[in-house]
């Protein structure tokens, strides 16, 4: 399969550090703020966060809500097309954890082999 580079920029943005686990921070959840987004991914910083749910928003991932209350309120939910790419994503990630021990073998084995 040959990436375009429209399709390289999008799965870039859905499979990034950050943009993996907003998606999936957001799958789980009907709506999140922004402080709540932040804690639950941990270690990720407000401006990091801030880029990444701004790229999600404008490739049409994510939705920001502002409420006109004081102070300020933000929400983030997933659009119908961040709900379909979440839910690859997420695929992608348990299948990875289901198989962390075949790939740690595999590199042990590599390794092994060019020492």
């Amino acid at each position: 399969m040959k990436v375009s580079c429209p399709e390289r920029a999008i799965l870039e943005h859905v499979t990034s550090r950050w943009g993996v686990l907003v998606l999936a921070a957001l799958l789980d959840a009907e709506s999140l703020r922004f402080s709540e987004l932040r804690d639950g991914i941990g270690d990720v910083s407000e401006k990091m966060l801030t880029q990444t749910l701004r790229t999600l928003e404008r490739d049409g991932f994510v939705r920001r809500r502002a409420r006109p209350v004081i102070p300020p309120h933000v929400d983030y939910d997933l659009t119908d097309l961040g709900r379909e790419a979440a839910g690859k994503v997420r695929a992608l990630a348990v299948w990875t954890e289901s198989r962390v021990a075949a790939v740690a073998e595999a590199q042990s084995a590599y390794d092994a082999a060019r020492v």
